[in-house]
């Protein structure tokens, strides 16, 4: 605790403002604790330490950057302090793999050497040129302490491991002008070329207005700013990693970015830097006005569609070549508590990657783990009928609970027990609802779920589960992960994650695939039209002392139709290159 209050002291607790100096100011979106930038990580201790998510060795990551697919090998870059496990001295991270599972780390594509940079290399995407050229674009904070954006480009294209990127000195190839807010413009997207023209999205706000600036280039070197943005919404704040993409209709297949058509939607997703979450809606890119315009299906705004309900932010998607699919990688952030992750030499991780693709409804996204991920199953249980009636708890053994991917599907005989929607929640976030009823809490249909990250005794347990509610005209189906019974750790962050889920019950039936990993859970309801992850620190349910369990605590029998559990082995994870 000692260590925890001292972290706390030297913290500038403000999330608004990156501080440079005494004088000025840079927007951030992260805690500062500049008496630790540079403390030197002597020991990485394994505690809470992922065993097949994406992390270095050790120190502090946080956004993904510009991944892509080149000559054989898939490349990640993601933002990285070399110097220490807290935010702060940013360098581009560069890691390559042939399988997006098995990871080797190269030195750093991007750090902080000339004027349009010195102050710091953030966040930017990788664009695939005409001739198979990668280029990056990127966000310096210049000597005059303005965002701009940047390009580099490889030093030797027949190499496909891309080891060294040149920052040309025609840089910055975006300023701001007068009519942007130089503190807050940043995050530039992968370009998409139409008519002759490439164009890109840089994140910015005009006092609480988010906004997507449009800048458009013949060249790709000399930029011309649209007269109007693609799209802005009011009451949003500052649009962090903006992403732009066009998804088909009626197929589980990628496109890139360039792709148009009358078979094509478009997908505008933003990280909201006031909320910490991140949304996105479906629409129409008119590419005569270079207008995006959501469908009236999608609310647009605080209250619309998430990538994520839980842990997640500064997501980044891009298209892979080799199977046709659009991937999604996001940061698992920390939680305010989880500086005492400083002292153990690292912080943050990867999400699991994610094919994503649009719903056959057009209303929203479906994600699910890339299926390389399974070439990590090890040791499989498998269950099938069993009955869950009010207060089981049922566990599934024969697996290392601390490290699984747990499939199941669960069936119930009616809905007539499903308890009344409060016309009170409707008022509130789905967050709210979840705190609300929890999973102690006795209901009608649910909750029923999952336990992990459970000790023995349940002192300790993630719980990841339904409830369904009868509304005035359907059935809401509720998904939580309820992190305030996680840990008996003193001062942690606990909070309920939850989302309402858009599904047809006419099969009385809910599916579940969660991946768990030491101190992460990321959990794809309803075949994934929705995701909530957690970000967890247990004391007890540790190592091989973490369990599963399965459970129901409403009065409806609810039955395990058919579970599936692996445990998971471990990848290489980010040794260095050789040679």
């Amino acid at each position: 605790m000692a260590a925890q209050q001292f972290l706390s002291f030297l913290a500038l607790v403000v999330f608004a403002f990156v501080i440079l100096n005494d004088n000025d100011v840079v927007e951030g979106s992260h805690r500062i604790y500049p008496d630790l930038q540079f403390l030197k990580v002597v020991k990485v201790q394994q505690l809470h330490r992922t065993g097949y998510h994406f992390q270095p060795p050790s120190n502090w990551i946080n956004d993904p950057n510009g991944p892509m697919y080149y000559k054989g090998l898939y490349h990640l870059f993601y933002q990285y302090n070399p110097k220490g496990a807290v935010w702060g001295n940013i360098v581009w991270a560069h890691s390559v793999s042939k399988d997006l599972v098995n990871w080797e780390s190269l030195k750093p594509a991007i750090y902080p050497t000339k004027p349009f940079d010195i102050k710091g290399c953030w966040s930017g995407s990788a664009t695939i040129l005409p001739g198979n050229k990668p280029i990056i674009l990127y966000t310096g904070i210049d000597s005059k302490k303005r965002q701009v954006q940047n390009y580099a480009i490889p030093a030797n294209l027949s190499d496909p491991y891309l080891k060294k990127w040149v920052k040309p000195d025609d840089n910055p190839i975006v300023d701001p002008d007068k009519g942007v807010n130089a503190s807050a413009f940043r995050d530039p997207t992968t370009a998409w070329r139409v008519d002759g023209h490439w164009k890109i999205l840089v994140g910015s706000r005009r006092k609480s207005r988010g906004i997507a600036y449009l800048y458009r280039s013949k060249d790709f070197k000399k930029w011309v700013k649209a007269k109007h943005p693609l799209h802005s919404k009011a009451n949003t704040g500052m649009w962090e990693c903006p992403d732009f993409f066009p998804v088909l209709i009626s197929s589980q297949n990628g496109l890139d970015a360039s792709a148009i058509g009358k078979d094509v939607k478009h997908v505008l997703k933003v990280s909201l830097d006031l909320t910490r979450y991140e949304y996105y809606t479906i629409g129409t890119y008119d590419r005569k006005k270079d207008r995006y315009i959501p469908d009236n299906t999608s609310i647009d705004g605080w209250d619309g569609l998430r990538l994520d309900y839980g842990n997640f932010y500064a997501s980044k998607t891009f298209y892979d070549p080799v199977k046709h699919r659009r991937l999604l990688w996001g940061w698992v952030n920390e939680s305010d508590s989880a500086v005492a992750d400083t002292t153990k030499g690292w912080a943050g991780i990867q999400s699991i990657p994610r094919k994503l693709w649009l719903d056959p409804n057009g209303k929203q996204l479906v994600q699910w783990p890339i299926e390389e991920i399974e070439t990590l199953r090890r040791k499989k249980v498998h269950l099938c009928n069993q009955k869950l009636n009010l207060g089981d708890h049922l566990e599934v053994k024969g697996i290392t609970a601390i490290q699984a991917d747990v499939d199941v599907t669960f069936s119930f005989p009616s809905l007539k027990k499903a308890e009344p929607f409060d016309p009170n929640w409707s008022k509130l976030p789905a967050i709210d609802v979840c705190a609300q009823r929890g999973s102690h809490k006795q209901g009608g249909l649910g909750p029923f779920g999952l336990l992990t990250l459970a000790s023995r005794n349940l002192e300790e347990f993630t719980p990841i589960f339904f409830r369904i509610f009868k509304d005035i005209e359907k059935h809401k189906v509720l998904l939580c992960s309820d992190a305030r019974s996680s840990s008996l750790g003193a001062g942690l962050y606990k909070p309920s994650f939850a989302g309402f889920v858009d599904v047809d019950l006419s099969t009385n039936k809910l599916s579940l695939r969660s991946l768990i990993d030491h101190s992460v859970v990321e959990s794809f309801g309803v075949g994934g039209k929705i995701v909530v992850t957690s970000r967890v620190y247990p004391t007890l349910a540790v190592f091989n002392k973490a369990h599963l369990f399965l459970f129901n605590n409403g009065t409806e029998t609810i039955i395990v139709e058919n579970l599936n559990a692996w445990s998971m082995g471990r990848p290489v994870m980010n040794i260095p290159l050789k040679g």
